[in-house]
């Protein structure tokens, strides 16, 4: 299954992977004070959870399905909660949350129907007003991101999703797909941006911030 292979590669390269992404407290501390309950939905190491702490936020979770990466953070950061994720769905109840992260996650999910149901969980755990923040990739025009597009669109019936060499399956998003998928929320922000992948190239991304409507 691509979950499971997915989760072998993240697991594999634990130790000496860097995400480089930054979150914008800015966009969000109107929505959110210092007693928010925020979840990390797909925190690897607990890098965002981390400038989050640094910044008195510290009511917080982190989840993810690599075992090494939750291993990593709570040897780096130990004052966070980090916790391995074994289903889909989230150990919350229904709106019991005040905001959800999401960064880079959207990207190592490659199925539509597999987004979705993403953002249902998230808009389940959500609090009425509640805030999600997602960061991610968008397509790209330059000659090597068209050509790994091509090269893999007729192998998993999408235009964005390649393969890494060292094993990873990643997609990047048309804008007119992420307006869809957070169509259920209020936004706040949508914001183009680029920023370096992990693997040191530059990339078209956003920043979302919505809110689950009262």
């Amino acid at each position: 299954m691509q979950q499971d292979s997915q989760q072998s590669y993240w697991d594999k390269v634990s130790k000496n992977k860097v995400f480089t992404t930054s979150l914008n407290i800015n966009l969000v501390k109107h929505l959110i004070d210092h007693n928010s309950y925020v979840v990390d939905f797909g925190c690897g190491y607990g890098r965002t959870l981390n400038e989050l702490w640094s910044k008195g936020y510290k009511n917080t979770m982190g989840y993810d399905f690599s075992r090494e990466m939750i291993k990593r953070g709570q040897n780096e950061y130990p004052y966070l909660n980090l916790k391995i994720l074994e289903h889909n769905t989230l150990p919350c109840d229904n709106g019991s949350v005040d905001m959800i992260i999401l960064f880079a996650v959207l990207t190592c999910i490659i199925d539509n129907s597999a987004q979705i149901s993403l953002m249902q969980e998230v808009n389940r755990v959500l609090k009425p007003g509640g805030a999600i923040y997602i960061n991610d990739f968008l397509l790209n025009t330059d000659q090597r991101n068209i050509n790994r597009y091509e090269s893999f669109a007729d192998r998993y019936n999408s235009y964005g999703v390649f393969e890494l060499p060292e094993g990873a399956v990643l997609r990047h998003h048309r804008e007119e797909w992420i307006q869809q998928l957070t169509q259920e929320f209020h936004k706040e922000t949508m914001e183009k941006i680029t920023f370096k992948t992990m693997n040191g190239h530059q990339s078209n991304g956003f920043v979302f911030v919505g809110r689950k409507p009262f």
